[in-house]
């Protein structure tokens, strides 16, 4: 009998407990709830501040957990964007400069070198990656190669696979470079390749010249397993590595590096890397904007890593003059595939 009381006089509390507990989860669901929401909105926020859409520019975040896509923060605190494809390939282009850092077959080979002694936290040009130089390519009146790659790009929009980066005039540029431009730079990952594109459009009433270029680093296993095959034969090249740079002609096929690099190849822009420590080829396809191929090497240079890359650089080298209200794009693909 007193069993039977005491059960009756628990059962209240027992009851209470519960609710006070399915309370209690549902206010967790909802904070956790809540903070998903806010990280949404902010990153929304983030975009529309940098003149995109959040509709369109922002990857959701349960997607982004699942995939890796989106906008990520590396451990100096630089802004970059993850692209990942449906096979699993996938690339990593950092607002600093609008450099593409990576770029992954769906095998897990990244073709895209960053050097060792590179920094990674905005102090100063990230060396290696797809980097730009413009408005100049190399020394002249402005500095090295220019600003685009020491200058916050913004993005524009972004999905999955694509993210488009624009940089516009600001007091920095214009103390160096005054004049009204934008430009865009896209990347588009697919299954089988990599495709980037800038574009530059001339906003104002006069015309400006500029050059361009993509200082490109590709991995590779090493230096004596690389071959560059192309239409070098029979070209001229400025080779900058004999007095202040004398112009010779090419009588090779396929280029070998056994020596330091620094060498301009006009009228050359189908290179194809094959290295034969990885068993893979890397074609630079350049179907409009570049004409010319750099290749450069810093031979020796352990500090920079020189064995495990090689720069094969897109480029404009003779002067675009740009009329006002006009523009010019430069398209490359890099596309992977066996030896």
């Amino acid at each position: 009998m007193k069993l039977i009381v005491s059960l009756l006089l628990l059962a209240p509390l027992a009851g209470a407990f519960v609710q006070n507990g399915q309370q209690r989860a549902l206010q967790t669901s909802r904070l956790f709830g809540s903070r998903a929401r806010d990280k949404s909105v902010s990153r929304s926020k983030w975009i529309e501040k940098r003149g995109g859409k959040s509709a369109t520019a922002v990857v959701d975040a349960s997607e982004a957990t699942k995939t890796g896509a989106g906008l990520h923060k590396n451990d100096e605190g630089l802004e970059y964007v993850k692209l990942v494809a449906p096979n699993g390939a996938s690339s990593e282009v950092y607002l600093f400069g609008g450099v593409v850092t990576s770029y992954k077959d769906a095998d897990g080979t990244d073709f895209i070198a960053v050097r060792p002694d590179a920094k990674m936290d905005g102090s100063k040009p990230i060396s290696g990656g797809l980097s730009h130089c413009w408005p100049q390519f190399g020394p002249g009146a402005i500095q090295q190669h220019g600003f685009a790659r020491n200058v916050n790009w913004e993005v524009v929009s972004m999905t999955d696979t694509s993210v488009a980066l624009e940089m516009k005039p600001s007091d920095y540029t214009k103390a160096i470079w005054d004049k009204e431009f934008v430009c865009t730079f896209t990347v588009d990952l697919e299954d089988d390749q990599l495709k980037t594109k800038m574009h530059v459009e001339n906003k104002g009433s006069d015309s400006f010249d500029f050059q361009a270029a993509l200082h490109s680093y590709f991995t590779v296993s090493s230096l004596d397993k690389l071959e560059i095959a192309g239409s070098f034969a029979g070209k001229e090249f400025l080779n900058k590595m004999v007095g202040e740079g004398e112009m010779q002609t090419e009588d090779r096929e396929v280029i070998t590096i056994s020596e330091e690099y620094d060498r301009v190849y006009k009228g050359v822009n189908d290179p194809v890397l094959k290295d034969s420590g990885t068993g893979k080829t890397l074609s630079v396809v350049n179907s409009a904007g570049w004409e010319d191929t750099v290749i450069w090497n810093p031979y020796g240079n352990e500090g920079m890593g020189f064995n495990n890359f090689v720069c094969v650089e897109s480029v404009k080298f003779d002067p675009v003059t740009l009329a006002g209200s006009s523009s010019w794009t430069g398209d490359m693909a890099l596309k992977p595939s066996k030896l």
